[in-house]
């Protein structure tokens, strides 16, 4: 196996030509997720070239799998930043929020302007968002759509499981009324197991009724 040094070094090597951008968004300069992907690559490409290759040319192995672990890596960030990019462009100003954490992407819809109060059938006026987003969904489609529908604590334990579910269902459904392909999406409902703020004041309670999207590469 390469050396912890080796790996470090290699890794190191493809984050130093990362560009560090402004984004657009918060004003922050952060690394481009495809410049993260392709340190993640290199580190784990070199662990595996090392590993396949004999003692002779286990230091050639290493160098070649970090290469080849690197522009994989940096292919998958570049996919998904471009994604991301096209839908904040596509959503903004809509209330929807676009989160990044790694190579997913999450689009947090808060259910005051996706649902009617106890209802699960998508509001007529949301179509239009959920239109952009069904255009970029088909625009990239090497990713996998997780839709899952969460609810505040009002009402009993199964009604809102019920209800979680109903509304992650619609929106999966109207996503494939646009064309997105189905074996793409899988919906599912968490009721009020998964808050994101306390339950005990109103503003905590709409934060916690939402319907979250995650998107996840498709690796080949």
């Amino acid at each position: 196996m390469p050396s912890l040094k080796t790996v470090a070094v290699l890794s190191s090597l493809l984050l130093a030509t990362a560009c560090a951008t402004t984004d657009p968004y918060t004003g922050e300069q952060r690394t481009s997720k495809t410049a993260s992907g392709a340190g993640i690559g290199a580190v784990a490409g070199a662990v595996i070239g090392a590993a396949s290759a004999s003692d002779k040319d286990r230091k050639k192995g290493a160098i070649t799998g970090a290469v080849a672990g690197g522009a994989i890596g940096a292919g998958v960030g570049n996919y998904m930043d471009r994604q991301e990019a096209k839908l904040r462009q596509q959503l903004q100003g809509t209330g929807v929020q676009v989160r990044r954490d790694g190579n997913n992407i999450e689009l947090i819809m808060p259910g005051n302007i996706t649902f009617g109060t106890d209802r699960s059938a998508v509001r007529a006026d949301f179509y239009d968002v959920l239109n952009s987003v069904a255009q970029v969904l088909k625009e990239f489609d090497k990713t996998a759509i997780r839709v899952a529908g969460h609810t505040d604590s009002t009402g009993s334990d199964s009604y809102n499981q019920t209800l979680s579910e109903e509304r992650a269902r619609s929106v999966e459904q109207y996503l494939i009324s646009r064309n997105v392909a189905p074996a793409r999406i899988q919906s599912v409902g968490y009721g009020e197991r998964y808050p994101v703020a306390s339950n005990d004041t109103e503003a905590g309670r709409q934060a916690n009724r939402r319907v979250e999207l995650e998107l996840v590469p498709i690796t080949q």
